[in-house]
């Protein structure tokens, strides 16, 4: 199965096309980005071909492609690879307005081809466990989830509303939407978000905390943030506290590590768990060779970017969002 990538805009592009030179019969086949050195650059990394126009890349026999690049332009790319029929995983968020996340949807509809939304912290083991448990009924009625998802500012495009959408929360929350989401089968109803920015001098959010109503009345609080400093051992976390009518349960995404404490390099993680991305890649590529539903739908990053677009909405109103 030949693969192609759009854009190395999006640092999540360098880890997965290592993941697909790690898949047996799959070859990362073909490299477009705008950025010429950029793209030149990772097709020589990763020993694809680079092509300097996406109808070039898209006119190959290419089987799907993957669109790393910035959030403006996911609308634009994910219609040129739907209308060349090409099968599609694209980087969260899904877009930067909710218009153009229904238009992803249905370009892909119409010409009856994958689209694959970027949330590996579903598959996480903690994560997975973390489901089962639940499904199980093993925490009884879920009533309540406290959950975090910092990291340090990732800047260049991200600090750039007009290629991002967004700072932090539009970043982070759509992550631990989905897994909520994913969790229960319920849909969030209500957002009040308070957002500021604290940690950087650029126009940009960087912080926001969220607190969500869902239709089964579920509450949840969300700190998405770019909290974390250049010197912390890694680029962020996604933990959950869940409360139930029998049970509480801890998750930690990211926890899969041991700390190691130097006197020349202070505290670092050195992590040991989970290739999320290898797993999301590995997905992907099953769904198309067996032509089923993608894990997670196009669907799946439209309710998740609605939720980050009403904490906006809530934050500017200073009210709370219903649905």
């Amino acid at each position: 199965m030949k693969i192609g990538i759009i854009s190395f805009a999006h640092g999540h592009a360098y880890s997965y096309a290592e993941a697909l030179n790690n898949r047996p019969n799959v070859e990362l086949a073909g490299v477009f980005d705008e950025d010429a050195s950029r793209g030149k650059n990772a097709a020589e990394q990763f020993g694809a071909i680079y092509y300097d126009r996406l109808d070039a890349l898209l006119e190959t026999d290419v089987t799907a492609v993957i669109v790393t690049s910035e959030n403006a332009k996911h609308l634009e790319h994910v219609s040129e690879a739907a209308k060349a029929k090409k099968h599609i995983l694209c980087e969260k968020p899904m877009a930067t307005s909710v218009e153009d996340a229904e238009k992803m949807i249905e370009v892909c509809r119409e010409n009856e081809v994958i689209l694959q939304i970027a949330f590996p912290v579903r598959f996480s083991t903690p994560v997975l466990r973390a489901k089962e448990l639940i499904a199980a009924g093993e925490l009884g009625d879920l009533l309540a989830v406290k959950a975090t998802n910092r990291g340090t500012n990732p800047g260049g495009w991200f600090i750039q509303p007009e290629l991002s959408g967004g700072g932090a929360v539009l970043d982070h929350t759509v992550h631990v939407v989905d897994l909520l989401r994913w969790f229960m089968g319920e849909e969030v109803n209500e957002v009040y978000a308070e957002i500021g920015t604290h940690f950087t001098t650029e126009a940009i959010d960087d912080s926001g905390i969220l607190s969500m109503s869902f239709t089964n009345g579920v509450s949840a609080t969300l700190d998405c943030s770019w909290s974390r400093n250049d010197a912390y051992p890694t680029w962020g976390d996604v933990t959950l506290e869940i409360v139930g009518t029998k049970g509480t349960l801890s998750v930690h995404a990211f926890d899969q590590k041991i700390d190691v404490y130097s006197n020349r390099d202070g505290v670092n993680w050195e992590f040991w768990g989970d290739d999320m991305d290898e797993s999301l890649v590995a997905d992907f590529l099953e769904a198309v060779q067996d032509e089923r539903e993608p894990f997670i739908t196009g669907r799946d990053g439209l309710k998740a970017l609605e939720v980050a677009l009403a904490a906006y909405q809530s934050a500017a109103d200073k009210a709370t969002v219903r649905y």
